[in-house]
């Protein structure tokens, strides 16, 4: 007896779990990493303002080191995905260790660079004389940490591309706590101060690295895969991410720009614009988590040269991203006015913050397409394609936000150009899904 062809809703269900299973589990562990700053800023906070003021320099440069490198989880999730979709598990391992000694690789050289330039870094980023020692204690310990991120980077990735999001998350969590705990532990009791807190956050990486090494491992072993550096493989895996690194220059430069504008506005709108940057980053999780998904789904499709299979995928997610976008939006409109005094009383501050939030909502639904599109053009290993739109889109970007101060515009403006960027985002990502010019099948792209 033949089986019934699976009818479009059956499909739509199908990729539904799929979504779900992967995208719940990502959306835990990207809330978790910002909670490390979170804690380490409760902590030193009690210190005095000095240190914090050091820590919120250090934390912003560190924070930057790192999301520079991400495209080693992107880059990694694709290549590994699309080898499970083949059905080669020791050579998707493989891939996913060469990504792992490119991340050593690079955490070393960050480690080069930043010990001896911490004060001038700190110095170039405006810290005051009395913050200055304080940032440059906590940079130098915590970038002893940073090839561990990297690590954490890589090896998400693999475990991505393996279709597993839920131990990024247990380790996510595990991470947390382990931070909140050595962070009390080593300022407070041993009397450490903030150094104490940088220590604190070093090993608590350096648990999660572990974690992830112990687990890639195991399956390396299981699977009959080499864990030796193999040069040709690690230059794969850096060409292979030099086109996200341009992509994530691109998308850091917009946020600059943005900020750097607002601060010419006045310090009611600069505040403010914090704020509105705050939360659009928080709703950027929610529809990032489903673009993970997306990631790893698209690449494993490619990998099983299933060309109808990754269409399906992608027009589903499609559809999510557009849901959860009109959610978030109808979520900020009706909340604006019970969470913006959580955030300031100064109404100063809350009549422009009430007005951009709009903005902010009435463009969500933008802005889940353009994530989940970024999730399946990335699955599908198409950085070149990505980097050049995102070029493109900083281009427009620039002078449109530039303008504003000049024509006299205000906060509402600026956020209007963030929204002419993220729609130009979507028109180049749009076109380049439809053409299908992504559909590139096979073990690798």
């Amino acid at each position: 007896m033949t089986q019934a062809p699976a009818t479009p809703r059956r499909t739509d269900r199908r990729h539904d779990r799929e979504i779900i299973a992967l995208a719940l589990p990502a959306f835990g562990s990207l809330v978790a990493e910002p909670l490390f700053v979170m804690v380490d800023s409760a902590v030193i906070g009690h210190l005095g303002t000095p240190q914090l003021a050091g820590l919120g320099v250090a934390a912003a440069l560190l924070t930057t080191a790192v999301s520079v490198f991400v495209f080693l989880a992107y880059a990694t999730t694709a290549a590994v995905a699309r080898r499970v979709g083949a059905g080669d598990l020791p050579a998707a391992i493989r891939q996913g260790m060469d990504g792992i000694w490119l991340a050593l690789l690079l955490g070393a050289a960050v480690i080069a660079t930043v010990l001896p330039t911490a004060p001038w870094l700190v110095e170039a980023f405006g810290a005051s004389g009395t913050a200055a020692p304080y940032a440059t204690t906590y940079l130098r310990i915590s970038a002893l940490g940073i090839p561990a991120m990297l690590v954490v980077l890589a090896a998400t990735g693999v475990l991505r591309g393996l279709q597993d999001t839920r131990t990024p998350l247990h380790v996510a969590i595990g991470g947390f706590s382990a931070n909140a705990a050595l962070n009390v532990a080593l300022v407070y009791g041993a009397g450490l101060g903030i150094a104490g807190s940088a220590w604190g956050t070093v090993i608590a990486q350096c648990g999660m690295a572990a974690v992830y090494l112990v687990v890639v491992i195991r399956g390396a072993r299981r699977h009959g895969a080499s864990l030796r550096p193999d040069a040709a493989g690690i230059r794969a895996s850096a060409q292979a991410g030099v086109p996200l690194l341009v992509r994530t220059l691109s998308l850091r430069a917009v946020l600059m720009i943005a900020t750097a504008v607002a601060a010419r506005l006045g310090d009611a709108e600069v505040a403010a614009h914090q704020i509105v940057l705050t939360l659009w980053s928080l709703l950027a999780f929610a529809l990032d988590a489903i673009a993970i998904a997306g990631q790893a789904i698209i690449g494993r499709y490619l990998g099983a040269e299933d060309r109808d299979g990754a269409r399906a995928a992608c027009r589903r997610m499609v559809q999510w991203g557009i849901a959860s976008g009109l959610l978030l939006g109808v979520l900020v409109a009706l909340a604006r006015p019970l969470f913006i005094p959580l955030f300031t009383s100064d109404p100063a501050v809350q009549g422009p913050l009430m007005s951009t939030l709009l903005v902010v909502a009435v463009t969500q639904p933008v802005s889940g397409i353009v994530f989940i599109l970024d999730g399946v053009l990335m699955g599908a290993g198409d950085g070149p394609y990505l980097a050049r739109a995102m070029v493109v889109t900083l281009a427009l970007f620039a002078p449109a936000a530039l303008a504003v101060p000049v024509l006299g515009g205000g906060l509402i403006a600026l956020w209007w150009a963030m929204a002419l960027m993220m729609t130009v985002r979507m028109l180049t990502l749009w076109l380049r899904t439809r053409s299908g010019r992504w559909i590139v099948t096979g073990a690798s792209r």
